[in-house]
């Protein structure tokens, strides 16, 4: 049982299926919330229902527009509302420089990168908006080191990471008083699903596949620990708490303190 930080609060949780996403659903429940799920994959979709039966599931697109409202809708349905709105949606390119990216390609690396990475999190505030001025409540978007330091991914992955962190500033700004909005920003991460874009030739690639991923993960940072989703979604329940109901615009950083790194 866990100490009710979130103690009737009604969440969405967009890209739920597996890694960071599916580690919140799990910290949400625990801490008292209760949370509905907006997740692609429909094997995931399957096994969330079959393993958590009380969770409204909506399997669908979160680049769209109608995956959107229709999981928002099943949320407000359900619940009588909504508090919280996570998103963990993302896709990555395995670290191509500029250099590497034939010209070729870059128009549909590019559409695919920002529609999955960025275009997933506007649709999925605008769906959610009405409800969570309505609640007063709270948006957490899923940032990456990334958005703060260069190495950790290719120049369509880095940007539009950062392209994530300016929508937490613009819609902190923006959505101030009546909806907090907040960023967590990762470190490299154990156990998750981050496939790369299928417009590179990498969709059946994934980033946690590496061999050795661990021990690279926790040589890189000066806590010397390789984080799993589980880690980083205590982040979540804290932003989405009333312990960080003065904090706006912010972000949070379990990355193993790579921001000290000499």
């Amino acid at each position: 049982m866990g100490e009710g930080w979130l103690a009737g609060r009604r969440a969405l949780v967009v890209g739920a299926g597996s890694g960071i996403g599916r580690a919140v659903v799990d910290a949400f429940r625990t801490e008292g919330a209760r949370v509905a799920v907006l997740e692609r994959d429909t094997g995931k979709c399957a096994a969330l229902s079959a393993s958590l039966p009380d969770v409204p599931v909506v399997a669908g697109d979160a680049a769209t527009r109608t995956a959107n409202e229709e999981a928002v809708a099943l949320a407000v349905d359900t619940f009588g509302g909504l508090d919280v709105l996570v998103n963990c949606v993302g896709i990555f390119d395995f670290y191509q420089g500029i250099e590497a990216l034939a010209a070729d390609r870059i128009d549909e690396a590019f559409d695919e990168m920002y529609r999955t990475n960025v275009r997933s999190h506007i649709h999925g505030v605008k769906a959610a908006l009405p409800a969570l001025r309505a609640s007063r409540g709270t948006i957490l978007l899923t940032e990456s080191t990334s958005a703060y330091y260069p190495g950790r991914g290719g120049v369509l992955y880095v940007s539009s990471k950062h392209a994530v962190r300016g929508l937490v500033t613009a819609l902190a700004h923006e959505l101030a008083p009546d909806i907090r909005v907040n960023g967590v920003a990762p470190g490299g991460t154990l156990g998750t699903d981050l496939r790369g874009l299928d417009s590179l030739g990498l969709g059946s690639r994934r980033l946690d596949d590496a061999p050795g991923r661990a021990a690279e993960l926790a040589a890189r940072v000066p806590l010397g620990v390789a984080l799993s989703g589980p880690d980083h979604a205590w982040s979540y329940v804290f932003l989405a708490s009333e312990r960080a109901r003065g904090i706006t615009g912010g972000v949070v950083h379990p990355d193993g303190g790579i921001g000290i790194k000499a």
